[in-house]
């Protein structure tokens, strides 16, 4: 084994540099042909991986993305952002996003983040999911502690219009409205539901259309998919949005986060298909499945891929160790930043599915 790879050694950078123009041979020259050879340096391989990205061969099967999430630190680390370079074609902010980082304190914005965030993307040719307006989490005691119905919608119109006005025409769609049922399919108990009753997500998706009139807004939630097509959140989310975009509130989208557990991927399609069947399109939003069996995460993706008004899917997280639930290793690419094998199967399983090239005319 040793002697043929030392006779790589030998003989590679004398066929490379033979091969190449005049300019190359100096980077020729830098290349550590025994890491290389020994796969140790990992550029062939991500070279390699670079040319059958999955958000490529995802866009051939008439999609619009396979995305990630991600916000400045993660930007800011060198491997990570070759990954979302070569592998994925959207980026959701995380956290940037979210109220207790956009408003803190009452009418003092702070965008430094999602602007870091809207910024690399658009410099990198990366579509954006926003992320999200009005939840019940990670949201500022002093809105929390609202209890008038004309402050409160005030505040959302605010709130919303600033955050989705400020990115206009550079974000593809909107988590408008997050996480607002509870497991029975009923309005969650929160801020907004207790002092405003379900008209809190007209006001928010009224608010969010005339910010920005050409992005796709959407409510998004967890357990939507998971539990199966019969679940009660999934038929409150089903039985909600079908009455409100008949009454007019601008919806447009259905997400559906898919934080999985193991086992949990048969019953994806069923659900995400009677979900998709209420609104003009559809996104798995936030997707990780606990242990990433490859047959799960291909599973899961084949499910949007099947249903045609289904136009993306995002994963939440490049690596294992930044995951929000790291212990249970659910992405794509392990702590040192390799694909795993649900990685490979799904560029395997998308690629077998692409439509064959139409031969040219003599």
């Amino acid at each position: 084994m040793r002697s043929s790879i030392i006779s790589g050694l030998v003989f590679a950078p004398i066929l490379v540099a033979h091969a190449a123009p005049s300019g190359a041979l100096e980077a020729i020259s830098q290349i550590d042909w025994e890491r290389e050879l020994l796969g140790e340096s990992g550029n062939l391989e991500k070279r390699a991986r670079s040319e059958q990205s999955i958000d490529a061969i995802f866009k051939s099967l008439g999609k619009l993305y396979f995305g990630t999430c991600a916000d400045s630190g993660l930007l800011n680390n060198g491997q990570n952002a070759e990954i979302l370079k070569a592998d994925f074609g959207q980026l959701t902010p995380e956290n940037s996003g979210k109220w207790d980082t956009i408003e803190s304190s009452q009418n003092n914005f702070n965008f430094g983040g999602l602007d870091t965030l809207v910024n690399w993307a658009q410099s990198n040719n990366k579509l954006v999911r926003g992320h999200t307006t009005v939840w019940h989490s990670q949201l500022p005691g002093w809105v929390q502690n609202i209890r008038d119905k004309n402050t409160l919608t005030a505040v959302i119109q605010k709130h919303v219009s600033t955050e989705i006005g400020r990115y206009a025409g550079k974000v593809l769609q909107w988590d408008v409205v997050n996480e607002m049922f509870d497991e029975n399919g009923g309005l969650r108990g929160s801020v907004f539901s207790n002092v405003l009753g379900e008209d809190f997500v007209r006001i928010a998706f009224e608010a969010a259309r005339k910010a920005d009139p050409n992005a796709k807004l959407y409510i998004n939630d967890y357990n939507t998919v998971e539990k199966g097509s019969n679940y009660g959140k999934t038929t409150g989310m089903i039985k909600y949005v079908t009455k409100w975009i008949a009454a007019g509130v601008p919806i447009d989208g259905i997400g559906a986060q898919a934080h999985l557990m193991a086992g949990e991927s048969k019953n994806v399609k069923a659900s995400l298909t009677a979900l998709c069947a209420v609104a003009s399109e559809c996104a798995l939003t936030e997707v990780d499945i606990v242990g990433a069996a490859a047959n799960e995460y291909v599973e899961t993706v084949k499910a949007c891929v099947d249903i045609k008004n289904c136009v993306g899917v995002t994963v939440w997280g490049v690596r294992d160790p930044d995951s929000w639930r790291a212990s249970q290793n659910p992405l794509l690419f392990n702590s040192g930043y390799q694909p795993k094998p649900a990685y490979n199967a799904l560029v395997s399983t998308l690629a077998a599915m692409k439509p064959a090239a139409t031969p040219r005319a003599a």
